[in-house]
């Protein structure tokens, strides 16, 4: 079991220095299918174990200058106070004892809403691309505002789930800053937000008693070398063949955890 959760941790720390994406959506669905993790646990410990793999991934990016800080705070500013009242709402969830089911169903609904990010992301690129070039003067001016919304948009998400500051954040911000964010600087920049966000998750499932130390432990292990590998390597590998890989991998962990949860 443990050689078992060190190899998970360093694959997913891995793909998450490479490519910014697959720490929630493939971390949870792990713990919840083949570590036999109940949701709430698999959630909380995630987050936890997300917080600190990307702070490893991010040192590396840091020292090379690719982080947009001023983006990042403005995500923070919708990310931070949603993920707070996501957390008073699952603990009244739990209070009635409802959460199990609807939590499978939402982070398969969330793992199958990073699959399309990760297949549409380059095809909207393109696109978002030439809109700006046409209207760059326009969406300047609504840039920082529809920043702060997909920041809530993340905050809730990542904090019910665990998932989506990964895939959905890459999306988002391809969406907003097509041609300010480079495909590293886009890495960056998403891993760089979801730090707090997920410290701050993954306390709050930890005063709501849904964090597993001793898994967590373990995962960091072989995340920590993972993710300093992958952002050291984010600008010589294919990031359109990874991101092919990993998203027929959440497809299938997606819809094997929806089906499991149907009447």
């Amino acid at each position: 079991m443990s050689w078992s959760l060190i190899s998970a941790g360093f694959a997913t720390g891995f793909l998450v220095g490479l490519t910014g994406v697959g720490g929630g959506a493939l971390m949870t669905p792990l713990l919840l299918l083949v570590f036999g993790v109940a949701p709430q646990t698999a959630v909380g410990t995630d987050l936890l174990f997300a917080s600190v793999t990307k702070i490893a991934a991010t040192r590396v990016f840091q020292g090379n200058g690719f982080v947009d800080w001023e983006i990042v705070k403005r995500l923070w500013w919708g990310s931070l106070p949603a993920a707070a009242l996501t957390l008073l709402w699952i603990h009244n969830l739990s209070s009635n004892g409802q959460d199990v089911a609807f939590l499978k169903r939402a982070i398969a609904g969330a793992i199958l809403l990073a699959v399309m990010s990760l297949l549409l992301q380059p095809a909207l690129h393109v696109l978002s691309k030439r809109y700006f070039l046409v209207n760059g003067q326009e969406i300047r001016g609504l840039q920082g505002i529809w920043t702060i919304f997909a920041g809530a948009l993340l905050g809730t998400l990542m904090t019910l789930t665990s998932v989506g500051a990964g895939a959905l954040g890459v999306i988002l911000l391809t969406h907003l800053y097509p041609i300010r964010l480079t495909p590293p600087r886009l890495v960056a920049t998403d891993i760089a937000h979801a730090i707090p966000l997920a410290l701050f998750g993954g306390l709050g499932h930890m005063l709501l008693g849904n964090v597993d130390f001793s898994i967590l432990g373990t995962l960091l292990i072989g995340s920590v070398p993972g993710a300093f590998l992958g952002a050291l390597l984010t600008s010589h590998l294919s990031h359109t063949l990874l991101r092919s890989i990993l998203s027929m991998t959440l497809l299938i962990f997606g819809s094997k955890l929806w089906w499991s949860v149907l009447p």
